[in-house]
């Protein structure tokens, strides 16, 4: 039997992975220490915090730890240091394309409104680019949470930033909350102005919650998407269309969607032709990065080496990688599978 190749050499696109989030436990230990903030237990101990969100209450809690763990960024070095270290364990990972999603709208009260938030984070992301070698771009992303003009708001100053590195517009926090269609004409600027319209769905509500991102916010991309598994009419279509689904094992597991990593289904939904793009979400909340999620497609879902070339192939398939970085990266995969 051949030796199985490292999952960590895989050139792979990352396209779902929140700014906060990518965070290292040790950075978030240190930035608290240097500003002086008293971060609770479960983002202070060694382990990932035992999370759940199946309910509001838990829901509520984990976004109570996120809003702590933004805290601790509080200057421009904070800012340069996570983009930076982020890169680097991207790199390390077979990460070749990052597309990063932030909401500026959390960091503009400390650095000056939401345009200056917004060119700090793209001036640091240029920054960890040349200096790593990963290509990275950013995704501007509203909060379900808050009202539609918000999202519209967020949605010009994404269109305003295009050709500086935001390739997307997203939609993300507890989708069972809000309807898809009150941010219809947020995602209809983006859209209009070539953004890829990438909103959260499917992954704490059903397979409907899909559909309304494709019927309502007209998205080209599903952040989880996980739910469609349920409905095979559902899955044919993001088949047909190949909409890829940005599927987050660890994240499903941690925060109680599938009470275990067998439930998850990957092989459902790559067996019935949706494209994936596996991702990482929030390792600093949930304990795992990027190559972590292709080992668990290995050891849990029994995906073969050339199987997991083609889950990154469909990584970078789904980016807005330009086609010559495309063209690079598939054929870099193909290395891999060769061995």
């Amino acid at each position: 039997m051949d030796p199985l190749r490292d999952v960590r050499a895989l050139p792979k696109a990352h396209l779902h992975l929140h700014f906060t989030g990518s965070m290292r436990p040790e950075t978030l230990l240190e930035l608290a220490a240097k500003h002086r903030i008293r971060l609770p237990e479960a983002l202070s101990s060694a382990e990932p915090p035992k999370l759940r969100a199946t309910d509001e209450r838990g829901w509520f809690r984990f976004q109570r730890l996120y809003d702590t763990a933004r805290s601790v960024l509080r200057d421009e070095e904070d800012i340069r240091r996570l983009v930076l270290e982020t890169a680097e364990d991207e790199r390390r990972d077979g990460s070749r394309w990052l597309e990063i999603q932030v909401d500026p709208t959390s960091y503009a009260p400390r650095f000056g409104g939401l345009i200056p938030a917004l060119e700090l984070i793209l001036d640091a992301v240029r920054d960890a680019s040349e200096r790593t070698g990963v290509g990275i771009r950013v995704l501007v992303a509203a909060n379900r949470m808050k009202s539609p003009m918000d999202a519209r708001t967020l949605a010009r100053l994404a269109v305003r930033y295009t050709d500086q590195g935001v390739v997307g517009f997203g939609l993300s926090n507890d989708e069972r909350r809000g309807l898809a269609r009150d941010f219809d004409r947020a995602f209809a600027i983006a859209r209009k102005a070539g953004l890829l319209a990438a909103p959260h769905g499917g992954e704490l509500a059903g397979p409907e919650s899909v559909r309304d991102c494709l019927d309502d916010l007209g998205a080209g991309r599903i952040g989880h998407g996980v739910r469609a598994a349920e409905d095979a009419r559902l899955m044919q279509r993001l088949a047909d269309r190949q909409i890829t689904c940005e599927v987050c094992p660890a994240s499903n597991v941690a925060l109680g969607v599938y009470e275990h990593a067998t439930e998850v289904p990957l092989r459902r939904l790559f067996e019935a032709g949706v494209p994936l793009a596996l991702g990482a979400d929030d390792p600093l909340l949930f304990g795992s990065r990027l190559a972590a999620q292709y080992e668990l497609a290995r050891t849990v879902h029994g995906f073969s080496d050339p199987e997991l070339a083609e889950l990154a192939r469909q990584s970078v398939r789904g980016s807005r990688a330009p086609e010559d970085v495309q063209k690079l990266l598939l054929a870099d995969i193909d290395a891999w599978l060769a061995g």
